[in-house]
């Protein structure tokens, strides 16, 4: 495996010269779980054949480069393999940029790594000369807020696991019996009414499930205490509950990261997507872009507040869509969704209160 780079003889000399001297260092990098693929770009030259290195040796070779006097910037797109890599470039003295999944090639049919890190080394190399349309970078979470949104995928899984679970036990009755399981059908009580009606066979294939579900209701219960103990406000709107809201904040991560009322409405992916062209203009479904877990956390709010916030701004100004048909009750229920995500960005950043917002709170 090669890594040794020498783009300018500026990079191999031994003598000491003025740091302002030596060239910035562009870095593209296709990262994998066994390499990362690295592309060079020196100043404005043309850019290196990329070439394979370990994340140990890319660490090692930038903190090398630093040491000498030089810039190093890179860019890689965000995957699944966390925020490890970003804090190590940093921390090795380097600028480092994470952008969300882009399609880099739109002309040609060739994919693979080397033309991957090309790609990415020549965006980045016009987004450091002010095309800032060239990278949709991302905000970095730091640390402690990675670690707090954990919690609440964390409880997602947990949940997911007890429905997976539930099901699994119903197809095997439906399958074996021709009959099914009520909800719950693992809690204590329904489990002593329905040992009657099993039969020898299916009894012991869902004794395992209900041990199971019990364990993951442990796990799920001692999360959502967690996340809830993370709220200290009190009181709380009726419908917007600690659970609720300590989620948002926790996938949110900072809501002063919003600087206007347009960026916490288009984080949510609830805006509607748009193909125009003069005076045609056509708007289809949203967009879903940012946060998943965020959509789906409004969305569910949004409906709880219809039904226990009269006094809502925004419900009383889409009342009437709601006595209409179902399809336009759901449009609707979105587009609360996302005036929902700017009304808790002006009240946790403290630029409004709750009754400014009509949010009434129990006494």
């Amino acid at each position: 495996m090669k890594t040794k780079i020498q783009p300018t003889h500026d990079m191999t000399t031994k003598t000491q010269t003025p740091a302002v001297n030596k060239p910035l260092l562009k870095l593209g990098l296709d990262v994998d779980l066994q390499q990362i693929t690295v592309t060079v770009q020196c100043d404005h030259q043309h850019p290196q054949p990329a070439q394979s290195f370990t994340v140990v040796r890319l660490i090692q070779w930038v903190r090398e480069q630093v040491a000498a006097g030089h810039r190093v910037c890179t860019v890689y797109e965000s995957c699944g393999f966390g925020y490890t890599l970003h804090h190590q470039l940093v921390a090795a003295g380097a600028r480092s940029l994470v952008i969300s999944p882009v399609r880099l090639h739109t002309e040609r049919r060739r994919k693979n790594d080397r033309l991957d890190a090309r790609a990415l080394c020549l965006r980045l190399s016009r987004y450091l000369d002010g095309q800032k349309d060239e990278l949709p970078t991302i905000r970095i979470p730091t640390v402690a807020e990675q670690q707090r949104r954990e919690l609440g995928r964390q409880r997602q899984f947990w949940h997911k696991q007890v429905r997976q679970l539930e099901n699994h036990g119903r197809a095997l009755r439906l399958e074996h019996e021709l009959k099914t399981l009520p909800a719950g059908w693992a809690g204590p009580r329904k489990w002593q009414r329905l040992l009657p009606e099993l039969s020898d066979f299916l009894r012991p294939h869902l004794e395992p499930l209900r041990a199971q579900i019990a364990s993951a209701k442990v796990q799920l219960a001692r999360l959502s205490d967690q996340i809830e103990s993370l709220v200290t406000e009190a009181p709380l709107p009726k419908g917007l509950g600690r659970l609720t809201l300590s989620l948002l904040d926790g996938e949110v991560c900072d809501w002063h990261r919003f600087k206007h009322r347009k960026a916490p409405g288009s984080y949510t992916g609830c805006c509607p997507s748009e193909h125009t062209s003069g005076t045609n203009v056509r708007q289809g479904s949203i967009d879903r872009h940012g946060n998943k877990h965020v959509r789906v956390l409004l969305v569910e709010a949004v409906w709880r507040l219809l039904r226990y916030q009269p006094l809502w701004h925004a419900r009383t100004k889409f009342i009437q869509r709601m006595t209409t048909a179902n399809a336009l009750k759901k449009k609707t229920v979105v587009a609360l969704a996302r005036q929902l995500a700017v009304d808790l960005w002006r009240w946790r950043t403290g630029r409004c209160s709750l009754a400014q917002l009509g949010l009434c709170v129990p006494a």
